[in-house]
């Protein structure tokens, strides 16, 4: 026992996987030997941590790493999350708990790894306003699908688009020739469903709108054209540390706006965008720009002047994206700044 103790005592680096019961640790010494790999049951992990040294401890940031981060710094450890696809090359061999925690020991040693910012609980809640809405809303398209599928079974089409899709709503709801009323009284649980998510998806962007307004950056972000309450607020509480990013090229990429590389001795090939990093804000701003395109003759600002320019030689999808990583390298330079694109909104 009392080896034990001293050979914890030069713990100075530790790999922590992570799991929901069953955890798995793998700690060296400064020279890199291994001085203890086990698994933990998760009763026992804070007490386990608790016996340490302060340390370096390293977590692949997934489900629940936030959590156990701020735990572990509490207990005074340097607790630092990584993404799960840059410590994957560090796994020898087979994969299973005990490999994976040495991975994670051997990645957070490494001087060119990326780290993940360890958030707040408050920053984490506003997140998760982002995805219970993101959720509503495929729900609400996934309900809108099936009365339009069910409707065409009995020779009702309508238009493409949202509003064309509620239409189909209203015909089960009043009384009417168009639909049966045996229809009528299948389909009444989906409509009353849908009434349901939008009140909820109403009181989703009635949250996000007052976090928006009550943050300095992202009130800053909604004087760009293209990006409203939503993509502001998901970009303020998404990118922590602007600083963490060389330029704006690199945060593009990081969104997944550029070009996928397959160069190779001195001979660039560029392909098409890459659609790595966070697909949730590369979703908002490629939406923002469709309707910076579809709402360009109200104005005449560089951004939508230079977009005029493109679409004379370029599909509008392909400028849809253009004017992304247009959008994306703007708020980055506002994000790094103090500085807005247009005057504050209210």
């Amino acid at each position: 026992m009392g080896k034990i103790a001293a050979d914890l005592n030069t713990i100075t680096t530790v790999g922590f996987d992570l799991a929901k019961h069953v955890f798995q640790v793998h700690a060296i010494d400064a020279e890199g030997r291994v001085v203890i790999t086990k698994a933990i049951r998760r009763k026992d992990v804070l007490k386990f941590f608790a016996d340490l040294p302060r340390c370096v401890v390293g977590l692949e940031a997934c489900g629940s790493a936030h959590h156990w981060a701020r735990e572990l710094i509490r207990l005074g450890h340097d607790a630092r999350l990584m993404p799960p696809a840059y410590v994957k090359a560090y796994v020898r061999r087979q994969k299973n708990d005990a490999a994976d925690a040495a991975a994670i020991c051997e990645a957070v040693t490494r001087p060119s790894m990326r780290f993940v910012p360890v958030r707040s609980v408050e920053n984490q809640a506003t997140l998760m306003h982002h995805k219970v809405r993101e959720l509503l809303v495929g729900q609400r398209t996934q309900l809108l699908n099936a009365l339009r599928g069910h409707l065409s079974e009995i020779g009702i089409i309508v238009a493409q688009g949202l509003n064309n899709a509620r239409a189909l709503a209203s015909l089960i709801i009043e009384e009417n020739d168009i639909v049966p009323a045996i229809v009528r009284s299948a389909l009444e649980p989906l409509v009353r469903q849908l009434v349901q998510l939008d009140e909820e998806i109403g009181q989703s962007d009635r949250a996000i709108l007052a976090i928006a307004r009550s943050d300095g950056m992202a009130r800053r972000l909604m004087t760009v054209p293209g990006i409203g309450p939503i993509t502001a607020s998901a970009f303020a509480a998404s990118v922590q540390d602007v600083s963490a990013f060389s330029g704006p090229r690199e945060f593009a990429a990081f969104l997944g706006l550029t070009p996928r590389q397959a160069s190779s001795g001195g001979k660039e090939r560029l392909g098409r965008v890459s659609k790595m990093g966070n697909r949730y804000l590369r979703k908002l701003l490629v939406v923002g720009a469709h309707a910076v395109l579809y709402h360009r003759r109200s104005s005449t600002d560089a951004l939508r002047t230079w977009a005029d320019r493109l679409l004379d030689t370029k599909p509008f999808k392909l400028v849809a994206v253009a004017i992304a990583n247009k959008l994306a390298r703007i708020a980055f330079a506002i994000m790094r700044g103090e500085a807005s694109y247009g005057k504050m909104p209210a």
